[in-house]
């Protein structure tokens, strides 16, 4: 599955080193399996490595985020892809010791430059968080929040129809609109995370970043989310991380595997499920482990 020259290190076994050691040292050098790059790519990543003091929790990581498509990042628990993802719009800033080395570009400009702004490059790559988070206030200013600090509607009736296209977006305006007053934290589980992405792409996102969206869901709540995340692609890039293999093949184009701080390989999705050619991804989708 992986490449061909995997156990062909005849100078480590002469030297000693044991199986396992030689194995880690392959799969170092084998990088990683399928193509890291689209034709249009909306982010562009190269080389990335994080650390959190000295743990080394993202390992050499280059991948391409395609314009108009949803890619799906899987990997068992502490793989990185929640890590990585952090990257993308700089949420890992936010940890004293975390610290990120290599080229992340955002339409060509580098994100992790001295000089540019965290505040909208955040607009710009708007995050979705595992637990519903609403701030609490109505379910109006949930949306408006974003714009007035952004200073993106010039006056009311502007910002009215901001709010009511993003929620519109979500697929949560008819369920609210009588309501917008009320808090947002009022609302279902299902509900608070669709506010949530329509305050996401209220400042006009050009990605959107999803880390396990649905894992605190029930399975009607998830399947709206999923239908959300096929209709958004048509405007948004989308990354998403999951646990739910069914997830991944159901809503993303592109699928990513990780594995111990490394990318493993990336496809297709229907190639990465149906004939993954690296032996730790069809381990970890045939359910061997992780």
């Amino acid at each position: 599955m992986g490449g061909g020259n995997r156990f062909s290190l005849p100078q480590a076994v002469l030297a000693g080193e044991s199986s396992a050691r030689i194995e880690r040292i392959a799969e170092r050098r084998e990088g990683t399996v399928g193509d890291i790059s689209v034709a249009e790519p909306r982010m562009t990543c190269r080389n990335v490595d994080v650390y959190y003091a000295d743990k080394h929790a993202i390992q050499d990581v280059s991948l391409d985020i395609g314009t108009n498509e949803v890619i799906s990042m899987i990997g068992p628990s502490g793989c990185g892809k929640s890590t990585f993802l952090r990257c993308l719009n700089r949420m890992n800033d936010t940890i004293d010791i975390c610290r990120v080395s290599g080229e992340i570009l955002l339409d060509g400009v580098d994100i992790y430059d001295r000089s540019l702004d965290v505040v909208p490059l955040r607009a710009r790559v708007g995050m979705v968080f595992q637990k519903p988070n609403p701030f609490p206030k109505s379910i109006y200013d949930n949306i408006a929040y974003g714009p007035r600090i952004h200073g993106l509607a010039d006056g009311r009736a502007e910002l009215d129809g901001i709010v009511e296209d993003s929620l519109r977006r979500a697929g949560l305006w008819d369920e609210v609109k009588d309501r917008m007053e009320q808090p947002g934290t009022g609302l279902s589980g299902g509900q608070q995370q669709r506010l949530c992405i329509a305050r996401a792409i209220a400042v006009s996102p050009e990605v959107i970043l999803m880390d396990e969206p649905c894992s605190a869901l029930d399975p009607i709540a998830t399947a709206r989310i999923e239908e959300l995340i096929d209709e958004l692609r048509e405007n948004y890039t989308i990354a998403i991380v999951t646990h739910s293999m069914q997830q991944a093949a159901r809503v993303s184009q592109r699928t990513a595997y990780f594995h111990l701080g490394r990318l493993v390989e990336v496809g297709k999705t229907d190639d990465i499920f149906t004939n993954p050619r690296h032996k730790l991804t069809e381990d970890y989708i045939t359910g061997r482990f992780g």
